[in-house]
Formats: C-alpha cells, structure tokens, sequence
C-alpha cells in the first residue's frame, strides 16, 4: 500500500464531513483499513456498547468520592462535563480514523501520526505508555494493599510491600512466559461486573452506616483542590486508545456514536451512584478506594476480594499490550534475531517491565494521590485534548459549526486545566504523603 492511500494529503482534500461521518448512506464496508487489514463485521452495537463498558468501568470508579473530598459537590459537575465531553471525543476519535474517506486508520497512534506526524505519533506513544504503566502500577499497589488488609491477624500476615511483589510474582507469569495474550472476553465483563457488584455493596452499605456518622462535613467547592479532582475524574473515563479496536469489530460502524455514548452514560450512572452517597456520607473523612470507609466485616472483605481477582486478571492484559508496543519498536521479533535470542530479549524487557511497576508501586503506595496523578498527566491528554486537535488537524475548521467549534474549545480547555494544574497539584499532594504531612 502507497504511503498516499493512509496520509493522504492536506486536510482540504479530504471528504465533507458528512462523508466522514461513517458515509453513511454508502457501503462502509469498502472502506480499507490501513496495513492491508481488514474489518471484522461480526459484532453488533450491543456488544460495541458492552465492550466499553466493560473497558472504561473499572476501578476509577473506587475514587471518585475521594476526589468529591478534594474538590466539593463541584465535582458532580466536572463528573457531568466529563462525561459530556468523553462522549464527544470518542465520536470524533473515530471519524478521525476514516478522515480520507478511503483507508480506514487502525490505531489512536495512527491517528496522531496522520495529524501531527512522527512527532505526533511519538507524543501519543508517550502519553499511552505513561497510561499503560501507570495503571498496572495502580493495580498492583490496590491488590497487595487488600490482600495484606485481609490477612491481618492470620498466619498469611504480612506488609502491603511484600504482598505487592507476591501479587506480581503471579502476574509475571504469564506475562513473561506467553509472548501474546489475546484480550478474552470474560475478563472484561469480569472487570465490569466486579465494578457494579463493588458500587451496589458500598451504596447499600453506606445508606446503612448513615446513623453512625456524625460531625460530617461537605464542602461546595474547594477551589485550590479542583484541578486535582478533575484529574481522578479524568482517571474514570479513559478508554479512548481501545476505541479503534471496538469499532473496528462492529457490524454498524455508523452505530458507533450511539454505541459510545450509550456506554460511557452507564459508566457515568455507576459514577453518580459511587460518588454520592460515598461524599455524602462520609464527607471530608471518605477514602479511596471507598470501600474503606464502609464498616468492617463481611461487606467490606467482599469489596476487597473482588477488586483484587479483578485487578490480577486484568494486569497482564495491559502489560501484554504495551510489552508488544515496545517489542515492535525495539525489533524484537523472529525476523531480526534467532528464536533463542528472541525469546531472551523479550524475557528481560518484560522482566524489566514488572520491576518497574513493582518498584512503582511500592514507592508510591498512596492509591487516591496516584491515580489523580495519572488522571492528570496521561488522561487529560489522551482524551480531552489530543482527539480535538487530531480532529481539527484532519478535517478542517471551516466545515464545524460556530457550537461544535465552541464545544471543542472547552473540552480542550478542561483537558488542559486537568494536564497542567491537575499534575502539580497531584505531585504536591503526592510529596505531603510520602513525607507524612
């Protein structure tokens, strides 16, 4: 395939956008995809919808009356806007992978290339890679924490940092020694599922707790800490790199807005029902994850062990994915080495991967501050900021309405309020816990 048929030119010579939006009164289907790959119309909208549902609720959720705490009942607001705007950049995301109107992108870091270059791509690469370590890192932490909870008073006792390393030890295991993993099924609805179970025990058990919690305190707004907020927030709804892969399954790729906005408002109902109870209940003393907050016994356990089957099962999902980014760039294949030597590279970059998390993890052991961190610095980007631009870049200006153009416009602005204010407000929060303030 020519060089032409994926970046095809300048963003003038590219169809309407009506043409863009999936062509739909025309065959979607003769559209090609880049790399000589083809579609795989076997799924239905449904199962689109399933999909990002299963991709994007997950353990952000455990946080979002923590970041209520930090920034007050604004945050439902900011929770709304995200959602609103999420909603809008997976839309748009997508309608940037058919920008000519003749190859089909396959990737975000396609999409990013054809805007902005090799520059581009190298800056999603970045911005996916901090994402992809930083969330195992997350989990592995969530994971070795509730295991050392739950052992408390038994024979298996032992400190949160040494159940990290047991919990990686075991993840290690098929991460190393497979060299690919293919994304199944029911481990996704697994993550999903274990969510909704977690939200509906801490909103029956926090109704419940209502009579034992006095003195409670609820803030409006807490300005200073509103970027830090929006960050965790930010954290809930990143799915946008997957995107791609979901659509490209779908039997109705012109089903794709629905399919997208239908997934994230369930999110964002699972959200509401996280955050407010948690914030109202326990106010300025809430924690995250929020289950925490909740009385000990059974319920709580219950959480606990979810959460940790869920986050072990998913950890070498989101390794294997980035281990084989990293594997392409640094050509270790069958092609440019002997099976024995390749099989040594990959075994010490992905031992070298695991170490790094654990290391991660256990330096940072402070789940809430780390996962607005991340929030801040890789989310904000990768959905708010850089499918606008992306979008912009491809397909022109002068075909947006003055209201699209001002929709863009905000959400580009709340991606860069969260990225640039949200980081230093997470690393100050960040450096207080290390040093016990």
């Amino acid at each position: 395939m020519d060089e032409k048929d994926i970046h095809p030119g300048k963003p003038s010579e590219a169809k309407s956008i009506e043409s863009l939006e999936y062509n739909l009164n025309e065959d979607t289907h003769s559209i090609k995809f880049s790399h000589g790959v083809e579609r795989e119309a076997q799924g239905s909208s449904f199962l689109a919808y399933f999909n990002i549902v299963c991709v994007v609720a997950g353990t952000g959720a455990l946080g979002l009356p923590y970041a209520l705490k930090q920034g007050g009942w604004i945050g439902l607001l900011i929770l709304g806007l995200s959602w609103l705007f999420s909603s809008y950049s997976g839309v748009i995301l997508v309608r940037c992978l058919y920008y000519n109107g003749r190859t089909r992108l396959s990737s975000y870091q396609e999409v990013a290339e054809a805007a902005f270059g090799a520059i581009g791509g190298w800056l999603a690469f970045f911005f996916t890679a901090i994402s992809l370590i930083g969330v195992p890192a997350l989990y592995v932490m969530l994971a070795g924490q509730n295991i050392s909870s739950m052992c408390q008073g038994t024979a298996a006792e032992l400190t949160p940092p040494i159940w990290v390393i047991i919990c990686a030890a075991i993840v290690a295991i098929p991460f190393v020694l497979f060299k690919s993993m293919k994304e199944v099924g029911f481990l996704s609805a697994f993550g999903m599922l274990a969510t909704v179970i977690v939200v509906f025990i801490v909103l029956v058990e926090s109704v419940k707790d209502i009579p034992n919690q006095t003195n409670i305190i609820h803030d409006p707004v807490i300005w200073d800490q509103f970027p830090i907020a929006l960050s965790s927030i930010a954290f809930s709804f990143g799915g946008n790199p997957v995107y791609a892969n979901v659509e490209a399954g779908m039997r109705r790729p012109q089903d794709w807005a629905k399919a997208v906005t239908g997934g994230l408002s369930t999110c964002a109902a699972l959200y509401f029902l996280t955050a407010v109870p948690g914030y109202y209940v326990y106010g300025q003393s809430v924690q995250s994850p929020v289950y925490n907050s909740i009385p000990t016994g059974p319920a709580k356990i219950a959480c606990a062990a979810i959460i940790t089957a869920h986050v072990i099962l998913a950890m070498p999902i989101l390794l294997t994915s980035f281990a084989l980014d990293l594997e392409k760039l640094c050509r270790i294949s069958t092609f440019n080495h002997s099976k024995i030597v390749e099989a040594l590279l990959r075994f010490a970059l992905r031992t070298t991967l695991i170490v790094v998390v654990v290391v991660i993890a256990i330096f940072v052991p402070f789940f809430g501050d780390f996962m607005s961190l991340l929030g801040a610095f890789s989310n904000c980007a990768l959905i708010f900021i850089f499918p606008v631009l992306f979008y912009y870049k491809l397909t022109g200006l002068r075909n947006k309405s003055w209201y699209e153009l001002i929709l863009g416009f905000f959400v580009v602005l709340l991606g860069v309020v969260g990225l640039i204010f949200g980081t230093i407000s997470s690393v100050k929060a960040l450096n207080a816990d290390i040093n016990g303030h």
